[in-house]
């Protein structure tokens, strides 16, 4: 009886430990992104995940491509997955064997040239790609249609993924207005560079989308304008954007932490950047 007991006992306090820490991290992880004054979070299906200001461009490019190809949304949950997965949907320089990039594809199997699968435009376009000749992939499990494209040694492991690539897929493609949100620390003396986010913006999502007296022209209706609002916001960072306006609402890269606001003046047929 003593046995057992104490048994009990240290399974208890191993439960307890271990809840201690899942929850420590789980409140570190939402934390450490305005501790450290820069990063993203896609609030959406009553939950949140916070990324890394690069994980968050990235993830912004996926659905981009996404949109441009005129995928489901499946088809991004299952690139999330996979993306988490094999390399954290950062842009690794480095992996196994000669695996580079968001989805540590591999030059040497005829994914394309080293530099080619370091850009997250070319990487996700060829992902997906692929993904489109599986045949039925939207009804298949995630990790299944997933280790069609990928052919990694254990695709059971994308499954586990699929919850928050969910969430990122319904604030990313617009499924969930104003669910994405980026901060970061705004230089003064730096100027917003919108031609170039333009540029990189029509390379991502396609001549559908067109620039005009310095807005980005969007459908009045549908996920297109908070699919491309998500990726200005998520990309400001790297073109020093401080402002995005769209549909009533206004978001600042110094009060990014907090979403976006109200703002009646805010267009519903383009957006606005500085």
């Amino acid at each position: 009886m003593r046995l057992s007991m104490r048994v009990l006992a240290g399974a208890v306090v191993v439960a307890l430990l271990a809840a201690i820490c899942y929850f420590g991290y789980q409140l570190f992880s939402k934390a450490r992104t305005v501790f450290l004054g820069q990063g993203c979070a896609v609030t959406a299906k009553g939950d949140d995940v916070q990324l890394s200001l690069s994980q968050g461009a990235n993830a912004a490019t996926i659905a981009g491509v996404a949109h441009r190809k005129r995928l489901p949304e499946r088809a991004v949950v299952i690139a999330y997955a996979t993306a988490e997965q094999e390399s954290h949907i950062e842009n690794l320089d480095y992996g196994d064997r000669d695996s580079l990039g968001i989805f540590q594809q591999r030059p040497s199997q005829g994914w394309g040239s080293p530099d080619q699968l370091q850009d997250p435009v070319y990487a996700s376009t060829k992902f997906f790609d692929a993904l489109e000749k599986v045949d039925g992939y939207t009804d298949r499990e995630l990790h299944v249609a997933a280790q069609e494209v990928q052919r990694s040694f254990d695709g059971t492991l994308y499954a586990q993924h699929e919850p928050m690539a969910a969430i990122l897929a319904q604030g990313y493609t617009g499924a969930e207005p104003a669910a994405v949100t980026c901060w970061y620390r705004v230089e003064k003396d730096r100027p917003s560079d919108t031609k170039a986010a333009f540029s990189e913006l029509r390379r991502t999502f396609g001549k559908s989308i067109r620039t005009q007296d310095g807005a980005i022209r969007v459908p009045a209706e549908g996920r297109t304008g908070w699919t491309v609002a998500s990726w200005a916001v998520s990309h400001a960072s790297v073109y020093g954007i401080t402002e995005v306006r769209y549909a009533g609402r206004v978001w600042t890269a110094k009060t990014g932490h907090d979403g976006w606001s109200k703002d009646t003046e805010a267009p519903t047929d383009r957006i606005l950047l500085r």
